[in-house]
């Protein structure tokens, strides 16, 4: 029988399941919306019940389509929504609260209070990171300070944190392993990703009791067997890696230099900096890539709150259009000659801005505008905040390097987005036949552990360009829209 991987891709806004050959073939998927919960302004939640039944259906579900039988699945990988926090009763495994999800911004006070303190800088050197709201710490702090009862059982050692990931593993292992991966551990303001180690100081300074914390673990390990009664056999897990490394591995960008760029919810950008940790100057993230033989590959990041989210507002907030794929063609017929910028600040600014407090909204209306332009304004916003990213990086990299980008996600299926984009960017944009390498990194991690794929240089030759989209905007229009952009951030900061 031949062998397979299956790879759970667990999103933002869905859970999906894709069973890959050896060779990594996709032969069918499954996916599955969930409930997304607005309590207050600025906050965001997710019930953890819900994802687990429905990346439990998905799995199911994929297998069923692919006709494979469990015992032909030699690994499962998984890759997740980054950030977003689970704490749960070690006894019943029963989740404490809600989900808080990466783009929650009810930590605002508390990350100003740190910074007001003096903290900011130390927690940057050591985690790479910026003290803001997407990050796990403080929304560990939170749940424990507000749900009753909650940091007396943490105390106790009753509770276990995790990042999706993490939750995941503890179910499908019938809560046998608590353990997550460099990447997700790199994103919670706890990890020292120079030591590779938890920080205690950095747990002081939060409030969090070690006690918490899942064993972390290279991206291809091993991360113990699924219950046989949920998939129809006992199932080695692995690999793991957050959905941004996991497309970073994906698009096979293993060398220094190389760059992707994932259009999902939001907009990813990675840059592999190799075994050099590079420090920002630019307010851009430093983060592991990756983890494999206890050797960490680090990047730099840019993170933007909305890409794919601003065309789900159009669609389900505005109702300017009925199927997401109807923006670009709006955009196609949208008037040259109007100069409209939306500033999709809904939960704040992420990089090179890092403004929780900052909130969208749109200028140069005008008694022309219609759909065709607020469509345009909405597109081209996830081309200038891409740009403001390579720029930062740039910067960082201490110069003006030729960069080629590869893209994947929902968005880049828009030929006229990506497009766009190159133009904007006066680089050229390189789309792989398969738009969702989240999961395809997440499967090549599997694989790798369970001897069914080569190494990353080997992999790497292996990657194939579906299509190539080079600059065809005059420098003079580009440089003008930019400044247009640039101009309305100003207006909005201000």
């Amino acid at each position: 029988m031949p062998d397979y991987i299956l790879a759970i891709d667990q999103g933002t806004t869905s859970s999906r399941a894709i069973v890959f050959s050896a060779k990594l073939t996709p032969r069918a998927s499954a996916q599955k919306e969930f409930r997304q919960f607005y309590p207050k302004s600025g906050w965001v939640e997710h019930d953890p019940e819900e994802i687990w039944k429905g990346v439990l259906g998905v799995c199911r579900s994929a297998l069923r389509k692919a006709k494979v039988k469990a015992g032909s699945v030699k690994a499962i990988g998984i890759t997740n929504q980054r950030e977003t926090v689970v704490i749960w009763n070690r006894r019943t495994g029963k989740p404490i609260h809600k989900a808080i999800v990466w783009q929650d911004r009810r930590t605002a006070e508390l990350c100003q209070a740190l910074k007001t303190a003096g903290h900011e800088e130390i927690f940057t050197a050591r985690t790479g990171l910026l003290l803001d709201p997407y990050f796990s710490g403080t929304k560990i702090r939170w749940l424990l300070d507000n749900v009753r009862g909650a940091r007396a059982l943490a105390e106790k050692g009753e509770l276990a944190f995790g990042t999706i990931d993490t939750f995941l593993i503890w179910r499908l292992t019938g809560g046998k392993v608590h353990a997550t991966d460099a990447t997700n551990a790199s994103r919670t303001l706890l990890y020292n990703i120079h030591s590779g180690e938890w920080d205690r100081e950095l747990l002081r300074l939060l409030d969090v009791p070690e006690s918490l914390l899942p064993e972390v673990k290279d991206c291809a390990a091993d991360f113990g067997m699924t219950d046989p009664n949920l998939l129809g056999a006992a199932l080695p897990i692995c690999g793991v890696a957050g959905d941004q490394q996991a497309a970073t591995i994906g698009q096979a960008c293993f060398e220094p230099g190389m760059m992707k760029s994932t259009y999902g919810t939001g907009c990813f950008a990675l840059l592999n900096t190799g075994t050099k940790a590079v420090r920002s100057h630019n307010r851009l993230l430093t983060t592991v890539a990756y983890q494999l033989g206890g050797k960490r590959t680090y990047a730099l990041e840019g993170a933007i709150f909305i890409a794919g989210a601003g065309v789900q507002w159009l669609r389900d907030g505005l109702r300017l259009v009925k199927r997401a794929e109807q923006t670009g063609e709006l955009a196609r017929a949208a008037d040259p000659h109007q100069s409209v910028y939306l500033v999709p600040a809904f939960v704040g600014l992420g990089a090179p801005y890092w403004r929780a407090d900052a909130r969208g909204a749109i200028f140069g209306l005008t008694r022309a505008t219609t759909a065709r332009e607020l469509a345009l304004a909405t597109l081209e916003a996830v081309c200038y905040q891409t740009r403001d990213l390579l720029e930062a990086m740039r910067k960082d990299m201490g110069g003006k390097s030729r960069t080629i980008l590869r893209v994947d996600g929902g968005m880049t299926a828009s030929d006229w987005t990506m497009q766009r984009l190159s133009d904007i960017l006066d680089a050229p944009v390189d789309r792989p036949p398969i738009l969702e390498t989240t999961a395809l990194g997440a499967a090549y991690l599997a694989g790798l552990q369970a001897g069914l794929l080569p190494e990353p240089a080997r992999f790497a030759r292996s990657w194939k360009r579906a299509a190539r989209f080079t600059p065809k905007m005059n420098a003079v229009q580009r440089e003008a829209k930019y400044a247009g952009w640039k101009d309305a951030v100003r207006k909005l900061l201000a």
